[in-house]
């Protein structure tokens, strides 16, 4: 009887510490997406990803090192969008270089719903939390240009970084006004047809300062 008990007993379950910082990760950015930072603490994450709240504080060191892992990938998720072994983009100007690049991160952040809702909030709150996720996010963002841009060279007396930082700024004002109220100053920001035009300006604005 011992026996045959012991043979259909289950195997102990194999704890996967890569799928529970996923699964909490995860949770997080949900979480935060829906309710902002006021309703984002440790026992909320730990609720939503079904998990001790201990392995929050195991596996990122607290709310703190969540906040930076979540900034760190707002900055960085659009590289993925984006192969940086893009043949021959090393022969272009870095105008082209800005023109793509600007392009690119507008459709990524178009594509992804929960990003926008989350750097939607980070714009909304002047805590301590929201300013530790937008340090992390900036400084991601900035190797991100940085290593995109290799040995490029921008035009001789051109701030680059309040100029990039006024163009990636816009355009993301831009998508989370189409996701809330589908316009911005009186710009419509629906169809495909009123994203052209948004696309066009844009490269218009960086022809104008790059050439």
């Amino acid at each position: 009887m011992l026996e045959s008990i012991l043979e259909t007993k289950p195997a102990p379950r194999i704890k996967d510490r890569a799928a529970t910082e996923k699964m909490i990760f995860n949770a997080a950015k949900s979480l935060l997406a829906e309710e902002g930072f006021q309703g984002f603490g440790i026992n909320a994450v730990a609720r939503r990803a079904g998990c001790d709240k201990q392995l929050i504080y195991r596996y990122y060191g607290g709310l703190e090192g969540l906040v930076d892992a979540i900034g760190e990938d707002l900055g960085s998720w659009v590289k993925d969008r984006i192969p940086e072994d893009t043949g021959g983009m090393f022969l272009l100007t870095y105008g082209d270089l800005m023109e793509k690049l600007a392009l690119y991160f507008m459709e990524a952040l178009r594509g992804d719903p929960l990003v926008c809702k989350i750097v939607a909030w980070e714009v909304s709150d002047n805590s301590a939390q929201v300013k530790r996720l937008a340090e992390a996010r900036a400084k991601s963002l900035a190797k991100w240009l940085e290593r995109m841009k290799g040995s490029l060279a921008a035009p001789k007396g051109v701030d680059t970084t309040t100029v990039n930082a006024v163009l990636f700024g816009a355009i993301q004002h831009l998508v989370i006004s189409a996701a809330t109220s589908e316009q911005f100053a009186g710009v419509p920001l629906k169809t495909a047809k009123d994203w052209e035009k948004i696309e066009v300006a844009v490269k218009r604005l960086v022809r104008g300062v790059y050439g």
